[in-house]
This record gives C-alpha cells, structure tokens and sequence, in this order.
C-alpha cells in the first residue's frame, strides 16, 4: 500500500481508534524533565513501576535537573529502585544529565529548541538512549512533530498487513512521516492511542481480533 491510500488507512484508522478510546492523555508528567526521566525509566518495565520511581523522586524532591545530576550513582540507583534494572538506569539518566548540563548548562529550553534531526541524532549519541527513548523525548518533552514506533505500534501494523514483520524502527516511523500531517497533537495521540489498543485488544498473546475497534 503506498501514497493516497496509504495516508487514507493511516486517518481512517486513527479516527476508529479516537472514537473507540477517546483522548488518552499521554505521556504522563507535570513538567518536561518528569517526562524525560520516565521515557528512559520505562525501558523493559511497567509504567506501574515507572510511577513507583518517579514517586520516590518527588518525595525526595530530586526531579529537578540540577539535583539529580547532584545525586550520586548510587544514591540515585536506590530511589529508582521501583522501576527494576536500577543500577543500569542510574546510569543511563546520569549519561543524559552530564550530557545535558555539558552542552546545554542544564537547560531544556536550550536543548529543545535545537532543529528535531539534529536534536535526535545529539540524543542517540547519548549512551542508553535508543531511537524510541529518544523519539519519546523530543515529541512528549519537547513537543518535536517525530512520530514514536514502539512494540504495539510494530504488531498491530503487521497484523494488518499493512508493513512487513520485519520491517525496522526507520522504516515504520516512515510510514507515519510521510503519510501524516507533522502534527504533535496527532502524533501524541496516534502513539498512545496504539499503546491502549495494543494492551486491551492487540496483546502478544490470544488477541481479542473479534473486538478489535479496527476490524
């Protein structure tokens, strides 16, 4: 499926999902740097246990760029502890906190006001940040128009046949770029709206195709 019919699907489809789930309000965050840390917290956990972390972090009253990059490895590590891998996650927020405050002085203003596609390749640089982490980051953080490609977004696209199963992160997010106004709201909603239909309806394991709002 390529060009008109393809950018029709792709409306079509966020329309049915729009109508079936209304707004989904994500990603959750008060503030830009809420949202930074949770995008690289959530790596292969639940966003349960994301809340968990950021909740000690609040109580802590270390969610601030200053301090946490105050913090040491160590003590970091034991507030994240919630959100599982705490060590290496430590370790991936201090990597994006000395980038941010070598380059930027500590500033997300300043980081996000750099051009998306050179902002994204700066945050690929950064060690623990992939192109999901760092595509998080610059639409929910920094209001960048970059579509996110995640696992849901990969299964329910397949299974429509409309990309490949082995199509790659670049490839999929393509899809979205080309076909799709380089709107945020759109793009912010799109995503979350394929996460809720992945988890309620298109799981990994005995689908509920019957139910499915795309169907």
């Amino acid at each position: 499926m390529k060009g008109s019919g393809l950018s029709n699907t792709l409306k079509k489809t966020y329309k049915k999902l729009f109508k079936a789930f209304s707004r989904q309000y994500w990603w959750p965050g008060r503030t830009q740097f809420e949202i930074i840390v949770g995008a690289i917290l959530t790596q292969n956990t639940a966003w349960t246990n994301v809340e968990k972390a950021i909740k000690n972090l609040k109580k802590a009253k270390v969610l601030y760029p200053r301090k946490m990059h105050d913090l040491s490895e160590r003590e970091l590590a034991k507030l994240i502890r919630p959100a599982g891998y705490f060590n290496i996650k430590a370790k991936r927020l201090k990597h994006f906190l000395n980038y941010l405050f070598d380059k930027y002085s500590g500033r997300l203003d300043k980081l996000f006001k750099k051009r998306t596609d050179k902002l994204r390749r700066e945050l690929l640089l950064v060690n623990g940040v992939g192109m999901e982490t760092a595509d998080s980051i610059l639409l929910y953080a920094g209001s960048h128009p970059i579509f996110v490609v995640d696992t849901y977004t990969k299964r329910i696209l397949s299974r429509h046949m409309i990309i490949s199963e082995d199509a790659n992160y670049d490839e999929i997010q393509d899809i979205f770029m080309k076909n799709l106004p380089h709107d945020v709201k759109i793009f912010n909603e799109y995503h979350a709206l394929f996460v809720k239909l992945g988890k309620d309806f298109c799981r990994n394991r005995k689908p509920l195709c019957s139910k499915c709002p795309m169907m």
